[in-house]
Formats: structure tokens, sequence, C-alpha cells
């Protein structure tokens, strides 16, 4: 970018904003676009403020934190759309400087603000933050965002080999071979080898149940009905092409596993090296754990957070990858559980107006990649024979299930936030415990409503 507009750019006179109070004066605001960067910053004697505009390249982006670090700035809020704000927070925050990346919803709720151009708007962002009125968004440390790269990749990844499998499926259901109706999974041990089998030629139906795992339920003989097909030429050739495809996506899904234990293994606490998670209470847990070859990570990410959230129930490995490398071990930027299930958009939308609610239409519930996962883990958990699998049916015999999905998956980021900032350990009460103490807090409520209108809950003596 040309010389002469950066020196037109700093000529620019200053909007004068009255009326705010500076709490401190070592700090900058920035409007981030694609073309070019507008930052405000106080001069290197701090009495005034001056106005510089930056290009979108690595060299003007370490230009910009010369600039800032010659006006002694410590702290700068920036303000943008897209992901234009990524490389500008990774170099100037290498450059030891406080990034907030501030959300605009935050901007347009403060009164006052009358964004004409750039340059005047990274005056307001400055002049805000100056004031201490601005509230950075969420982001983990730069360790935890390398490894959320990694696990976010990698469920792409995850998400593509499931379309593939469909693929599978459907070209087996073309030449009616009906491997999903012979096994119970078709992307497992026996259903793959099978399908393998037929790529490789085999056409026999007795040859190919002779495939089967000892521990299926289907007899040999049942197999054989339903791997009797006819094969056709076409259907074979994109059934050979789609397994290449899920296998070339394993092979990948195995190499970014690989990358993710390395990862895991720079971040693991060192008084925990070497170290292994106590064995699980929940025994069938524990093995399934096994059989999917995930032991490894759930210890790598044990050493790393110094808890072990595979103990909550329908906690899986799945479940706490997600959860540590979206926000890490360290959960101090929420003060308490119920900022942190707001934050993971678990929290129910309640209109009020006047202190009343208000009746609104029905918007489609946000989610984050956390709440989701939770959501699949908090579904595990209907049939389960838990104190949450006890919630989980109380909620959905009163409110439906849609609403004890939610529920039962916010009191999952509880217990959560508790092991993570607390230390404090999961323990299963039971459905017997959970049921009595449910019914003894109704009792309670009841004996408190008769008590105002002057009369007195009697229990029978069953009771």
């Amino acid at each position: 970018m040309a010389q002469k507009k950066f020196k037109k750019s700093a000529d620019r006179k200053e909007k004068v904003i009255e009326g705010l109070p500076i709490m401190s004066r070592n700090r900058a605001g920035g409007d981030l676009g694609s073309e070019s960067h507008w930052i405000c910053a106080p001069t290197a004697e701090g009495s005034e403020r001056e106005i510089a505009e930056f290009g979108c390249t690595t060299a003007e982006l370490q230009r910009m934190a010369e600039w800032l670090k010659q006006r002694k700035v410590e702290s700068i809020a920036i303000e943008s759309t897209g992901v234009y704000w990524i490389p500008v927070h990774e170099v100037l925050e290498a450059a030891g400087l406080e990034v907030l990346l501030v959300n605009t919803r935050q901007l347009s709720q403060v009164p006052g603000r009358d964004k004409k151009s750039d340059p005047e708007d990274c005056q307001w962002i400055q002049r805000l933050h100056s004031c201490g009125l601005l509230r950075g968004s969420y982001r983990p440390k730069e360790e935890i965002c390398k490894l959320r790269t990694l696990m976010r990749d990698k469920a792409n990844l995850v998400s593509e080999a499931g379309d593939w499998i469909r693929r599978i499926q459907k070209n087996l259901d073309q030449m009616n071979v009906r491997v999903h109706r012979a096994v119970s999974d078709v992307h497992g041990v026996t259903g793959m080898a099978m399908i393998k089998a037929i790529v490789a030629g085999e056409r026999d139906p007795n040859k190919l149940a002779q495939l089967r795992d000892g521990r299926c339920h289907k007899s040999e003989e049942e197999m054989v009905e339903q791997l009797t097909g006819h094969w056709r030429e076409d259907h074979l050739f994109s059934l050979g092409q789609s397994v290449k495809m899920y296998e070339t996506i394993q092979e990948r899904i195995g190499d970014y596993n690989k990358e993710i234990l390395r990862k895991l293994a720079e971040m693991e606490r060192s008084e925990l090296h070497g170290k292994q998670a106590a064995d699980l209470n929940n025994k069938n847990k524990a093995r399934m754990i096994r059989q999917r070859g995930q032991d490894q990570m759930r210890q790598a990410f044990y050493r790393m957070s110094g808890v072990d959230l595979a103990t909550i129930d329908a906690i899986g490995v799945e479940a706490l990858a997600v959860v540590l490398s979206e926000y890490g071990p360290d959960l101090s930027r929420f003060p308490d559980e119920k900022q942190f299930a707001s934050h993971v958009m678990l929290v129910p939308r309640k209109p009020t107006s006047g202190g009343k609610p208000v009746k609104k239409h029905q918007r489609k519930q946000t989610s984050s990649r956390t709440a989701a996962v939770l959501r699949m883990a908090a579904l595990s958990q209907r049939h389960a024979n838990t104190a949450l699998g006890a919630m989980y049916r109380r909620i959905k015999r009163n409110k439906g299930a849609d609403i004890a999905d939610f529920a039962t998956a916010r009191k999952l980021a509880h217990l959560i936030y508790r092991a993570l900032r607390w230390g404090q350990p999961y323990v299963d009460e039971g459905v017997e415990a959970y049921e009595e103490r449910f019914r003894q807090s109704q009792i309670n409520t009841l004996k408190a409503r008769a008590r105002e209108i002057g009369a007195q809950l009697v229990m029978p003596a069953s009771a």
C-alpha cells in the first residue's frame, strides 16, 4: 500500500467525544476489513490520539504491532466481520499485546455511536475501550486454539466418512445385498470385512457369511439369505470407489489422531507425566472405550486437564475431547456454572418485559459444538439406570423429550464446570436416591404452600 495513503490517514482530524471518563490511556481501538485496517491509538506523549490505516499483508500487520508498541499501547479492542480478525489477533498477541475481539452487537447497544466511516468508528471503539466499557469475546489460550483447529478438522472428516458410509449402503441396497440387515453396524469389523470381500470379487453368500464374528446375533444361515443379491457391474464399481474414499478418509483421521496426541503430550501437566486415570466404575463404558481404541486419547486428555471427565455418566471420549478442545481445562473466565452454560448456549430463552414473560414467536435455538455434543450425550441417558437417566425421564414425562434433552445437557455442562474448575468428582447417587430426593422436595413444597394458607399437610403413616 502506498506510503502517501498512510500519511493522508494520519492527518485526519480526531472526532471529539465528550463526557466519558478515561480509565486507561494505553488502549487502542481498531475497525478491521478485507482491504485495510483502521487503528486509533494515543500518541507517544499520551495527550492526544491519532489514526492510521494499515494493509492486510503480514508485513503490514507486523508494522501495526510496532506502531502500537511505539505508542505504549498495552491493550487493543478490535471489531470485525468474517474471519479478517484472526491474523490480526494472532500477530498482535504474539507481539505481547492484549487483544479483545468485541462483539458488534455489544457495540451497537452503547448509545452515542455515530458511525459514518471506518476512521470515525475506530475512534469510538478506542474511546469506549479506554473507558473500560468493552468486554472481549471468549477465546481460549493459543495452545488450546491449535488443538481446537485439529479437532474441528477431524470432525469434518468424520462427517465426510459418514457420507461415504451412506453411499456404500446405497450401492449395496441397489444390488439387494443387505449387509446392514445381516450385521448391526455396516462399518464395524464384520460389516467392513464383508464389503471388502465383495469389492475384491467374492460373490458367494456362504463365504461372505463365514466372515461373521462369533458374537453376531444372526446365524450363518440367516446371513446367507441377507447377503444373496444381484451383482450389477455399475453398482460394484461405485461400491469399490466409495470404499476407497472411506478408507482414505479413515487414514487421514488416523493422521489427525496422531497429531492430536502429539499436541496433548506437549500440553500435559508435569505432575501427571506417565500417570494413568483410574479405571471407570461403569464397566460397560470402559469396555466400549477399549473396543473403540479410545483409551489412549482418554488418558492423554486426563494428563492435559488433570480431570477424567469420562467418569461422568453420558460423557464419552468424543464428548470430553470436544469440550476440552473448545474451552480447555481452565474455566476461570466464567464466574460460575450458569455463566458457562450460557456461553455454551444451554440456557433457555425467556423474553421478559417489565419483569413479566412475553409471548413471542418461537425461534430456532442456536447451538454450539459443545452444546450439540452434550445434547447427544444427554440423549444416551434416556434408558440409563443412573440419576441422570431418572432426571431425563422425569422431565420427559412432564415437558417432553426436547426439553428433557436440553435440561440434561445443561446439567452435564454444570458437572463439567464443577470438575474442571473446582475438581469436584462426579458420584452417581442412583435412580432410587434421586427419586427419593425429588419426592422429598415435592413434599417440602406442599408443606410450604399449606403454611401460606394457614393449613397443615398431614402425611399418611406409610410415607
